[in-house]
């Protein structure tokens, strides 16, 4: 595919598209209800148990309301369920019996994307995913806001 226009904007949501529906297609095809975008949250569940949203949200660096969102759809698809916490407020999120039942086969896809995924790297001669940590790097330590700010004064 060529984009010789494309923006960093639409390279970007390219790239993830490219990449999500790849894997989503695994999953499917394995017979497994499941979205790419779960994975961060089964695997914090998996490895470190039941947990508060706010602290899975924290741990992956994203808002509280997407993390929120994303659990409302693994409820529904039956990966994991809400309990109370100790405040009346807070809900833990726990794996399910059924999510449980498929980490083995979870965990083999990851296995098999992570094999893709140095299969890129190789190809582009670098890894992506420490491009795009040093990105979100520099971006703490300047916001692209600032950035653009800058930009336009120059």
């Amino acid at each position: 595919m060529t984009t010789p226009h494309a923006t960093l904007g639409t390279l970007l949501r390219t790239l993830i598209d490219q990449l999500d529906s790849a894997v989503a297609e695994a999953y499917s095809a394995s017979g497994l209800d499941y979205k790419p975008r779960f994975t961060p949250i089964i695997r914090a569940l998996s490895q470190h148990g039941p947990a508060r949203i706010k602290d899975i949200a924290d741990g992956m660096g994203v808002s509280h309301s997407a993390v929120s969102q994303t659990i409302s759809a693994l409820v529904r698809a039956k990966w994991v369920k809400l309990q109370p916490g100790a405040d009346s407020r807070e809900r833990i999120v726990h794996l399910t019996p059924y999510a449980k039942a498929r980490l083995p086969l979870l965990e083999q896809h990851w296995a098999t994307t992570a094999k893709a995924a140095a299969s890129l790297n190789q190809d582009i001669g670098l890894s992506l995913e420490d491009v795009l940590r040093s990105a979100l790097k520099a971006l703490q330590d300047q916001p692209f806001e600032e950035r653009l700010r800058k930009a336009a004064q120059a």
